[in-house]
Parts: C-alpha cells; sequence; structure tokens
C-alpha cells in the first residue's frame, strides 16, 4: 500500500469538516461577524457556536477583535488566505493535480462595470486606501468609491503608504456618504464598526459586507510612530480585496 493511501488527512479536513464549523467558515468567508450573528445565522446556540469559533481560532482559521463601536462585542474575520493555501496543500496531498490556484485578477468585461463603496467613519484613511487598491486590483471591471459618517481631512500617513505601492492619494477629498446614498452599488463594505451602526440603506438592496479593520490614526502619536499601523492596514487590504474581486465575479457571473 502506498504512502499516500496510509496516510491521515490534513489538519485542515480534521478542523473543517465539522458541518457547524464548516458553516461558520461558509458566513465568515463572505463579511466579518459577531458571535450573537453566528448564532442567529447558524440557529445553534451561543455555548456551541463559541466553542467552535475558538477551535477555529485555536487553528489560526479565525481570528477575533474587539468592536470599535461596542467594545464589550468581539468581531470574529477569516484568515482567506491562510484557508486558500491550507486547501491547496490539501488537494495536493491527494493530487498534485487537484492543487488550487489563486485567485485570478479581475478583467473588465463587456458587461458594465460593478460600483463598490467603501465606508469608514472619516474617509481619511481606512477607505481612501481601499478604494484605491480596488482600482487598482480591479482591472478596470470596478468602480470604486469611498465615504465617511464623519469626514475629516485625509491622513498624511494613508497618502505616503499608497505611494509606496505606486499609487498617488494626492488631490482625493473625504467625503460624507450622504453625498452617494442616492447612487447604486453592487457592493457596499464597511471598514469601521462604528460606520456600520449608522450605515444606511443604499438603493438597489447591494451586497453588504463588514470588515472589521482597526484605524490605523487610533493608536496614538506623530505621523512616524503611527505609520506601522497603517502599513499593517495596507497589507490587509491588499489580502483581502484580491477575494473580494472574487466574490463580486461569482455574483455578477462574470
Amino acid at each position: 500500500m502506498s504512502a499516500t493511501a496510509t496516510a491521515s488527512p490534513p489538519g485542515f479536513l480534521r478542523v473543517a469538516g465539522h458541518p457547524l464549523r464548516w458553516r461558520l467558515l461558509s458566513e465568515l468567508a463572505r463579511s466579518d461577524r459577531h458571535v450573537d450573528e453566528l448564532t442567529r445565522l447558524t440557529g445553534r446556540p451561543q455555548s456551541l457556536v463559541s466553542y467552535h469559533l475558538a477551535r477555529l481560532r485555536a487553528d489560526g482559521l479565525v481570528s477575533a477583535r474587539r468592536s470599535s463601536a461596542d467594545g464589550r462585542a468581539a468581531y470574529y474575520s477569516l484568515d482567506l488566505s491562510r484557508c486558500g493555501a491550507l486547501l491547496a496543500a490539501t488537494g495536493e496531498a491527494l493530487h498534485p493535480g487537484l492543487r488550487l490556484a489563486p485567485p485570478q485578477a479581475t478583467r473588465a468585461s463587456a458587461r458594465r462595470r460593478v460600483r463598490v463603496l467603501f465606508l469608514c467613519t472619516g474617509n481619511s484613511a481606512r477607505s481612501q486606501m481601499a478604494e484605491a487598491l480596488t482600482e487598482r486590483l480591479g482591472g478596470g471591471a470596478v468602480e470604486a468609491l469611498s465615504a465617511g459618517s464623519r469626514p475629516k481631512p485625509l491622513h498624511p500617513n494613508a497618502v505616503r503608504v499608497m505611494a509606496e505601492r505606486g499609487i498617488d492619494l494626492r488631490g482625493r477629498r473625504s467625503k460624507h456618504l450622504g453625498e452617494l446614498a442616492s447612487r447604486r452599488f453592487g457592493c457596499v463594505i464597511t471598514l469601521c464598526d462604528r460606520v456600520r451602526e449608522v450605515c444606511p440603506e443604499f438603493r438597489g438592496a447591494p451586497m453588504r459586507i463588514h470588515w472589521s479593520i482597526a484605524d490605523p490614526a487610533s493608536e496614538g502619536g506623530d505621523d512616524d510612530a503611527t505609520y506601522p499601523a497603517f502599513e499593517r492596514t495596507a497589507s490587509e487590504l491588499e489580502a483581502r480585496i484580491p477575494y473580494l474581486l472574487a466574490l463580486i465575479r461569482h455574483e455578477e457571473g462574470t
């Protein structure tokens, strides 16, 4: 008997193969969520959901961060990059031809471009960076916009961290989400826990997604002291956006 046939299933299968854990992973693949949301979506007791979330966190598939809107609650998020790597390794363990390929770059199609809106409180850093990165990575298939519930001037570190990626944010202005309330969007992504609580309903019932990303300017100190937080935020957005584009492509049937 071959070594492959006698090998134990990869760890990802043992962890993710449980029906409730797979359901939790599926929900978190689309949006960061509170435990009470996951309890409602799965129809299972909170104690059971919390137990399986702890298992997923122990294996590094899921992380938790305290909500900036309600410090008593936590948002759970899925590490899509790690899941992708583990799924690829799982397929390859069975057969080399089953290794998964990473998400492909989005290209413009003959269909209309999908309009995406990123929201945070100040529209000074996170949402501006997400808008610019989506424009870069979207390949012309996505029109990205951003706004805030309480706009304030563009943060110099947002300009700096994007400039290091070859993207010029200079000259962009912060906008109130009310300026865009009458427009139609295919997808609305809230990047701030506070703005999620006040996000209005947009025309056309767009897909709603929440990413619980901390405000990089909230760490305090001068611009040099807070710059590493902006770098981490940019890296997190760079990791999430390709998966967002793949989801949009799937929903649009392109």
